[in-house]
């Protein structure tokens, strides 16, 4: 598996990063909604990074600068046929190392409270994120769950 940072560009991102907001839209009501489009992602303020298997697209995950001394995740996903073989800890990964260097403090995410985000739940947790309040925009909402990883 090899990481990159992404310009957003090619088909096989665009595929995934639909099957995401699919996926959530799924689960969650529009109001509880948080994806970001492509256009939005690529804003100055957002590293977009994919994962790959030779020609193959594993996953893709964004870091969101907040603050000079904060980030948030955004638009983690992995591909189906991927699931459980180490791409989410892998992106994770490459995550946090970059928000360190940064020289960020807290690192955030926002993510879905279903039964359906039980797995990115076990993850951040495992990688030592706690539950926290809304932060940056984003007010209370039964059908998401807040998380702060301090670094």
């Amino acid at each position: 598996m090899i990481i990159v940072e992404d310009d957003l560009g090619g088909p096989e991102i665009a595929a995934l990063l639909q099957e995401r907001v699919q996926g959530v839209a799924d689960t969650s009501p529009p109001d509880s909604i948080h994806t970001l489009s492509i256009d939005e992602l690529r804003s100055p303020t957002i590293t977009m990074w994919s994962a790959w298997a030779g020609s193959e697209l594993l996953g893709c995950c964004a870091l969101k600068e907040l603050a000079s001394d904060s980030g948030e995740i955004k638009s983690m996903r992995t591909a189906g046929a991927h699931l459980g073989r180490g791409v989410a800890t892998a992106v994770l990964k490459i995550i946090v190392d970059v928000a360190r260097q940064r020289g960020y403090r807290q690192l955030y995410l926002e993510t879905g409270s279903e039964p359906a985000f039980r797995p990115a739940h076990a993850l951040y947790q495992k990688a030592g994120f706690v539950d926290c309040s809304p932060f940056a925009d984003y007010r209370e909402d039964p059908f998401s769950r807040f998380m702060v990883l301090t670094l």
